[in-house]
């Protein structure tokens, strides 16, 4: 069977999900079993009525593409501030005077690519015009509202070997970094895990699929606008040891993503990254940008939605 079409089959609730208008504009009684009931659950920590953010030392943003099916962008904005969030992110500059209008922002803005963007990225020179020209503009778009970040993407490898996919993706960023610092934007370079092979889950052949990888071109292209946008999720996937590596890099993260693994779904008690000491760790770490709820909903989302903020909120 067709990878996508099982997919599909084995997940009603999340049928083929797309970046498309988002880029555009652990079983047992034994002692795992133990260790999973001390963890709070997602219920235990979330109201089902009013605010989920009630201490808000971490600030938190809806991802839109994930929600899409469900919501528009407005009322995305309205569900943000029904549940204390402050952003609806990776929507295009189309949506920006929306967001506005619901005082809230855009964590991080999509850099305009052509669906799917993560696949033509720095690593390859010859995506780098239109890859800098499209960031170039949704640069533009977040200095004009005052919203902080881009998303940006290695891309996938192309037969492009690691060293010099490294290289390429430094020489591309020294090319609108300059920019980027002059107009107070980051630049925030995903990672991606390259082992999943479902649809929006994982990308195989993603060039930048490792923390150190990614961390290698970073510190190359020597910036203090060139950010990580450290996913939770991706990172579980390809290397674990998350709070290590939030310690580790916490100078140079930018953003932040969630979902639960496996499956990319909601941060329940049926996946298995810890997200309460996690967030306590970015807390500690005195970070104060954003944290975006980017799982794939596999049931009501309003009410997952809910649940993941309110696990988030230490």
């Amino acid at each position: 069977m067709d990878m996508k079409k099982e997919s599909q089959l084995n997940n009603p609730g999340c049928e083929r999900i797309s970046r498309r208008g988002m880029l555009r504009m652990a079983a047992g009684v034994g002692a795992a079993g133990a260790a999973a009931l001390a963890l709070p659950s997602c219920a235990a920590v979330s109201k089902s009525k009013g605010k989920a953010v009630t201490k808000g030392r971490i600030n938190q943003s809806i991802v839109h593409w994930c929600f899409a099916k469900y919501w528009d962008v407005e009322k995305a904005c309205r569900i943000a501030r029904q549940l204390g969030c402050k952003s609806v992110e990776l929507v295009g500059p189309g949506d920006f005077a929306t967001l506005k209008k619901y005082g809230l922002t855009c964590a991080i803005a999509p850099c305009g690519m052509p669906d799917p963007p993560f696949v033509k990225g720095f690593n390859n020179p010859k995506y780098h015009d239109m890859v800098i020209s499209n960031t170039r503009e949704t640069i533009d778009a977040c200095a004009e509202y005052k919203f902080p970040s881009v998303i940006a993407f290695t891309g996938f490898r192309e037969d492009i070997s690691d060293d010099v996919g490294i290289k390429n993706c430094v020489n591309g960023f020294k090319k609108i970094i300059g920019y980027a610092e002059k107009k107070k934007v980051n630049l925030c370079m995903e990672i991606l895990n390259s082992r999943v092979d479902i649809e929006m889950k994982g990308h195989p052949g993603y060039q930048g699929d490792h923390t150190d990888y990614c961390m290698e071109i970073i510190k190359q292209v020597g910036s203090p606008r060139m950010k990580l946008l450290f996913d939770i999720y991706h990172v579980q996937v390809m290397d674990g040891d998350i709070i290590s590596r939030i310690r580790q890099y916490k100078d140079y993260i930018g953003h932040y993503h969630t979902a639960g693994n496996p499956g990319r779904g909601e941060l329940d008690d049926k996946q298995e990254i810890n997200y309460r000491p996690i967030m306590k760790a970015i807390a500690k770490t005195g970070y104060t940008g954003y944290v975006g709820q980017e799982f794939i909903p596999t049931r009501d989302p309003l009410k997952g939605l809910r649940e993941a903020v309110g696990l988030c909120d230490v």
